[in-house]
């Protein structure tokens, strides 16, 4: 460093300590002093900088204005800050650019020769966290203005600051037209007494009511009408000063569809009742002249046999059978009416006892087998429905069975999450044109004067499969048999009916 004195004091002890970059120049730019600090900031070794001109730290599109504002200094010296609020860069020496701010000094020799001293900071840092904070609130300011859900900011005397484009339309006003009034503008009586009690007390005691939960609440619009809204508030500080931001959703539509869902309920819980009544009278009213028929149908077939002749005698067979279906319908759909209304005590069924029992009480025909097989799982479901399920769809296969070796089998497999039951035949089969329709009620697909059913069983299986939230349906090769699976969550604790009980 070139020893300089400046009004009989040595610089050099004062350049060399400075933790800030600092050069002195002439008036011709040239450098006749930098420090250790300076050499570092723009990448030069020591003393390589003295001798070149002060250009050389600075850019080649900014060298041309810059000689001619040193000029301009020089001619009215005085200690400013450089720039006047213009970006100013460094040039490093590896030719790279970087932010600095530049405060400057005029100094003179001994001699009266006229100097001018720049101390030189890198702002680069700053200037990164100044676009990290532009970033975030621009992206801040697209959240608050572009959000779905209307959003309010009060300070902590309740007084409106900020409102979004959503809130603009939800309650009417601009934000103009609010800003600096109270919050509770926005709400109806009662509420709009009780909130500067309610801010106050917060602020006193930090109990707290909504801030930090979201609560269900009213709004008031510019226009005079209430509506109900969703309110979640969020305290925040900036220094010392609390401010609170209010996310609004309004809700008159939810609203509206719980209040129709409402109104459905009371009416499905009509129907249900109706219902109730109405498989009373089926189970009293009607089985109480159907037995009578049946009774005097089985009288005069009996003591009257020898007086019919064989068009009599069948027609009396149809008769009784046809009682006997009758009744056998009642019956099923009072159990079909039953399902997901009555409900039992849910209990861990042992499968493999209670197929046993079905097999058993169904007694097959010598010509058809069944085979369960072994080592079923044991699940929790109302034994009676399960119970019905199984009942119906070896019945089924037993019934319908056209050939002169039946086979039926029951069978399990475990899925992972569900178990899935197999009811399998080798009897006819189902067309693929029927396969949605034998699980409705009363359906049927073989005359019922040769097959006696009710239509019921399958439509009662399906019921009680979906009321545990399974599924149930059939695969088949027409002619050569059908497979009826169902699925059941192994999670099942209860039923869930689809009816009020």
């Amino acid at each position: 460093m070139k020893n300089l004195v400046i009004e009989g004091q040595s610089l050099e002890w004062l350049l060399v300590s400075a933790t800030d970059a600092i050069v002195i120049i002439e008036r011709d730019g040239t450098i006749v002093l930098a420090n250790p600090a300076l050499a570092t900031l723009f990448g030069y070794p020591k003393d390589a900088l003295l001798g070149l001109t002060i250009e050389a730290l600075v850019p080649a599109r900014f060298q041309h204005a810059h000689g001619g504002q040193r000029l301009d200094y020089f001619s009215q010296p005085r200690a400013r800050a450089m720039g006047g609020g213009a970006a100013l860069f460094g040039l490093h020496r590896d030719g790279r650019e970087f932010p600095v701010e530049v405060s400057l000094s005029p100094l003179q020799t001994a001699q009266g020769l006229p100097l001018a001293m720049a101390t030189i900071h890198d702002v680069t840092s700053r200037k990164q966290a100044e676009a990290a904070l532009q970033e975030s609130e621009a992206r801040m300011r697209a959240i608050f203005d572009t959000a779905v859900d209307a959003i309010i900011t009060i300070d902590d005397r309740g007084r409106l600051e900020r409102l979004n484009a959503a809130a603009e339309r939800m309650f009417g006003y601009t934000e103009a037209e609010v800003a600096g009034q109270n919050v509770s503008m926005l709400m109806p009586a009662p509420h709009r007494g009780n909130h500067d009690a309610y801010l106050a007390h917060y602020l006193r005691t930090g109990e707290r009511q909504i801030i930090g939960t979201g609560r269900e609440v009213e709004g008031l619009r510019k226009d005079g009408t209430v509506f109900p809204m969703d309110l979640t508030v969020a305290e925040m500080r900036l220094g010392e000063r609390r401010m609170f931001t209010g996310m609004v959703r309004d809700i008159s539509a939810r609203k509206q569809v719980e209040e129709r869902n409402l109104s459905l309920l009371h009416e499905l819980t009509s129907a249900n009742e109706e219902l109730t009544s109405f498989a009373y009278v089926v189970s009293h009213d009607l089985k109480a002249p159907l037995r009578g028929i049946g009774s005097l149908a089985d009288w005069l077939s009996t003591d009257y046999a020898d007086q019919f002749n064989d068009e009599g005698k069948e027609h009396m067979r149809l008769l009784i059978q046809r009682v006997h279906r009758m009744g056998g319908l009642i019956d099923g759909i009072l159990q079909y009416s039953r399902v997901g209304r009555v409900k039992e005590a849910v209990s861990a069924v042992d499968l493999n006892r209670l197929l046993r029992d079905v097999v058993d009480l169904l007694a097959a025909p010598d010509h058809i087998s069944v085979t369960v097989q072994a080592d079923l799982p044991t699940i929790v479901v109302e034994p009676t429905r399960i119970e019905q399920v199984f009942h119906n769809l070896i019945s089924n296969a037993i019934k319908y069975m056209d050939k002169p070796h039946g086979a039926v089998r029951v069978g399990c497999v475990d899925d992972g999450r569900e178990w899935r039951f197999c009811v399998a035949d080798n009897g006819p089969g189902v067309e693929a044109r029927h396969v949605e329709r034998i699980f409705q009620l009363f359906q049927t697909l073989a005359p019922r004067d040769r097959v006696e059913s009710t239509g019921v069983g399958l439509a009662l299986a399906k019921k009680i499969v979906e009321m545990y939230h399974g599924r149930i349906w059939v695969e088949s090769v027409p002619g050569a048999g059908a497979t009826f699976w169902f699925a059941l969550p192994k999670a099942i604790t209860s039923p869930v009916s689809r009816t009020v009980p």
